[in-house]
């Protein structure tokens, strides 16, 4: 299965999640500016990364056009997603997750800080899902 990470930082906080995640799959990662949608749909497994942004919603000016123009099309591919909050109670997520529906191949990986503020059981558990 071919997959790909794709994500919005505005920190470096998911930049460094991203990576991690990238490096553990074996895949590569970007930048949603410096990739085309089309070019993410290549892959089986897009696994997007999006920090909660204002009121625990997407950033809306780069990733979450990206993210609307990719699920347009996404047909049948599976989904996976990540990002970090500094406040909340994640609930971004869960609206993100309900978003994404019947393409979502696990729970969404929610990060307080960076990569180093991972919990590594939920991370273990998140990266098992994406070994598909």
């Amino acid at each position: 299965m071919k997959k790909i990470v794709v994500y919005w930082s505005g920190t470096g906080n998911t930049e460094e999640i991203a990576n991690k995640i990238a490096a553990d799959l074996g895949c590569d990662a970007f930048s949603v500016s410096a990739i085309s949608a089309s070019d993410a749909l290549e892959n089986d497994l897009i696994i997007f990364g999006c920090p909660a942004m204002g009121a625990e919603e997407l950033e809306d000016a780069e990733f979450k056009p990206f993210y609307d123009e990719v699920m347009a099309s996404i047909g049948d591919k599976k989904v996976a997603l990540f990002g970090s909050y500094g406040w909340g109670d994640g609930e971004w997520m869960r609206n993100w997750e309900a978003e994404v529906g019947a393409n979502l191949v696990t729970n969404g990986l929610i990060v307080n800080g960076g990569a180093s503020d991972i919990d590594d059981s939920e991370y273990q558990k998140f990266i098992g899902e994406l070994n598909i």
